[in-house]
């Protein structure tokens, strides 16, 4: 982390605050949001601006996150003791239908599949799957079951199109501010070292509630 980032934490948390303060007193919880905006960046030509990524927060997400499992039959019981919301057979990937697919991918946030599996979940869940981008996930046959879908309970996607900026969830109104900073500095951080130069000299800083306005990180 360079040093830069870490003098934002008190600024972070000032911003936070806020948000906090001017949102609209609905009665869900509210997501806490990170926003960045790129400045003097062409993203069609530089690459390291567009962002397709899975970032694992330090402090978690702050709410349930629904990780589905396609795994080998014998495997199935054991993820849903492991925490996965969905357990899903090779031999159950032939009865799912379209409608089905759609459910799966409605309700769950994540879709783990085990690697030799990819080219059937692929064409039975990716048609459901790809309009609401959450593409399925291979892990290895000697992956540890239980710790992949703790990881991945705590993940966020880092996401951005052809715009010149790029957006996440970092938690929930409910978590510490502390936690909320930290896991804004950990996605700070992460992007600063994939463009491969200081974040503060091209971009700005927003931090928002699912209410409230954007609040600039200064």
């Amino acid at each position: 982390m360079s040093s830069s980032l870490n003098e934002l934490r008190e600024p972070l948390k000032n911003a936070i605050q806020l948000a906090l303060q001017v949102k609209r007193p609905w009665k869900y919880v509210q997501s806490i949001e990170l926003i960045l905006t790129f400045r003097g960046v062409d993203v069609k030509k530089q690459q390291e601006f567009r962002f397709r990524d899975t970032v694992f927060l330090p402090k978690g997400v702050g709410k349930d996150v629904k990780v589905c499992v396609v795994t080998d039959d014998a495997m199935v019981q054991k993820a849903i003791e492991a925490g996965a919301f969905m357990g899903i057979g090779k031999s159950d990937l032939a009865k799912i239908d379209k409608k089905s697919a759609k459910k799966i991918a409605n309700r769950c946030d994540w879709i783990l599949v085990k690697s030799d599996l990819m080219g059937v979940a692929g064409r039975v869940l990716g048609p459901a799957l790809g309009p609401r981008g959450k593409a399925p996930i291979p892990f290895p046959p000697t992956a540890d079951i239980p710790q992949l879908i703790t990881r991945y309970k705590n993940a966020i996607r880092l996401h951005s199109k052809e715009q010149p900026w790029v957006g996440c969830k970092i938690g929930v109104e409910k978590m510490s501010i502390d936690e909320l900073v930290e896991n804004a500095i950990h996605v700070l951080s992460y992007v600063e070292e994939k463009i491969k130069r200081p974040l503060l000299t091209v971009a700005k800083i927003y931090v928002k509630t699912t209410s409230s306005p954007a609040i600039e990180v200064v």
